[in-house]
């Protein structure tokens, strides 16, 4: 079983996980954050990369084991969903975040059978947004979602509360807590900090630093 907790690791010293002690980062959803993690990086390094790929094989087998293609949400969700199914040996095809304005106007890209269950990867889950208009353009075309998976995702409750309401299972290899944990033991977050971060994901959107 692949330890993600020396993931967590290796993403604080690669700095592909940022801390503010002041200030903040702005999501795409609005939410002032003082974490960032640019997960795209991961594809620039090799072990790393293999290791996230591993994990997340390991996790889709075990959550999904109906499984018969890997679907990438564009665009970080790509690279992963790559490797994945190449690692699980499945079909991969890629979600566009809307239909294509010429050609045959597609926004699912690849081969889909009638009967194929599909798992989706993203990079990160924040509230869920984007993976779930992915998910349903692949029901809308009338394709079934065995569920959907991710390497890392922040644990907000609208997060929850969107993917119940759209009616998919979601799983992460690696959790908010995780993350905080590696950054606590290995001196990158002090005790002091450690409690604002925790409080920033209890109430993501109204965190104010």
């Amino acid at each position: 079983m692949t330890n993600v907790k020396e993931i967590a690791k290796q993403l604080l010293q690669k700095k592909i996980v940022s801390f503010k002690e002041s200030g903040h980062y702005e999501f795409a959803s609005g939410i002032y954050s003082p974490i960032y993690t640019d997960l795209r990086q991961t594809i620039s390094y090799p072990e790393l990369r293999k290791a996230i790929t591993v994990a997340l094989a390991e996790q889709i087998k075990a959550n999904y084991p109906n499984v018969t293609v890997i679907a990438g949400v564009a665009t970080a969700g790509i690279p992963q969903a790559a490797l994945v199914a190449e690692e699980m040996n499945l079909p991969m095809l890629y979600v566009r975040s809307k239909p294509k304005d010429h050609g045959k106007g597609k926004q699912i890209e690849g081969v889909l059978n009638e009967d194929d269950q599909v798992v989706l990867i993203d990079d990160l889950l924040s509230t869920g947004g984007s993976v779930i208009k992915a998910a349903q353009a692949v029901q809308e075309d009338g394709y079934k979602v065995a569920g959907i998976a991710a390497i890392f995702s922040y644990g907000f409750t609208d997060l929850k509360k969107n993917m119940d309401d759209a009616g998919f299972a979601y799983d992460t290899m690696l959790t908010y807590q995780d993350l905080l944990e590696a950054a606590h033991e290995g001196d990158w977050l002090s005790a002091e900090h450690l409690k604002a971060y925790k409080a920033f994901q209890s109430d993501p959107w109204g965190f104010d630093r």
